[in-house]
């Protein structure tokens, strides 16, 4: 595991993945600047004050927008795994063709595009999933606000759990058969959620949040093509590895 995030953090440097880098935080802002944008259009004009039967207390555009941009961020701490992962899977398919033909060159030939289509609905039912986590977790992370650091560590668990998982599974997608695959995420599965903890870990600290799901992707791919025969993985190719 700690040789899969080895080899992935050296892929940072490749041109290939630092476009895809870009292109996909290019998306995600997207996702929340539109967020952003629907959320002062809803605001203007909103009264919080009638939801308590208070005086009327409309918002005007300024505090409207204050209040969307205060809400944005919140959103961002929350939904910002989630949507990254839906993201990401987008671009599996080139992320594992730049990982795969730079390390793994037999696999690279053998591999089967997951497309965007099918890598999109990967995507969402992980990020669905990944929400879903979230939002069962939220009571606790309430009240673990008493102990300071109590949420940050839930945060990593619930995340890092279902991260392992849905980076595995996308890392599988394009070798193998169904069975084959199950058989291979059930045999590394500490391995997984040991690399979904640390991308878990990276999304709380500022700028390492940002490259976390590609860092994760391709560690996942390194895992799976260092792990299976199924992806073309060999003597030869683990040999080449270690010189």
């Amino acid at each position: 595991m700690l040789r899969s995030l080895g080899l992935a953090i050296t892929d940072l440097g490749d041109g290939r993945i630092i476009g895809l880098m870009l292109q996909a935080l290019a998306v995600t802002a997207l996702i929340f600047v539109t967020l952003a944008a629907i959320l002062v259009y809803l605001l203007a004009g909103f009264d919080p004050c009638g939801l308590f039967g208070a005086d009327a207390c409309p918002l005007d555009a300024g505090t409207g927008g204050l209040g969307a941009i205060v809400l944005v961020l919140l959103a961002a701490w929350f939904l910002f795994p989630a949507v990254a992962l839906v993201v990401i899977t987008t671009f599996t398919d080139r992320v594992a063709r730049a990982v795969e033909q730079r390390h793994y060159p037999d696999a690279a030939r053998a591999a089967r595009p997951i497309g965007v289509g099918r890598g999109l609905a990967i995507g969402l039912k992980s990020g669905g999933r990944l929400l879903l986590f979230n939002l069962l977790a939220l009571p606790f992370y309430v009240l673990l606000l008493v102990t300071g650091i109590g949420p940050f560590i839930l945060f990593v668990i619930v995340n890092g759990i279902a991260f392992g998982r849905d980076l595995g599974e996308l890392a599988a997608a394009r070798h193998g058969d169904r069975q084959t695959r199950r058989a291979w995420l059930k045999a590394t599965r500490g391995q997984q959620h040991g690399i979904g903890l640390i991308v878990s870990i990276l999304f709380l600290v500022p700028i390492a949040n940002l490259v976390a799901p590609v860092l994760g992707a391709a560690a996942a791919i390194h895992l799976y093509n260092r792990t299976s025969p199924a992806a073309g993985w060999d003597r030869s190719i683990r040999r080449g590895h270690r010189r």
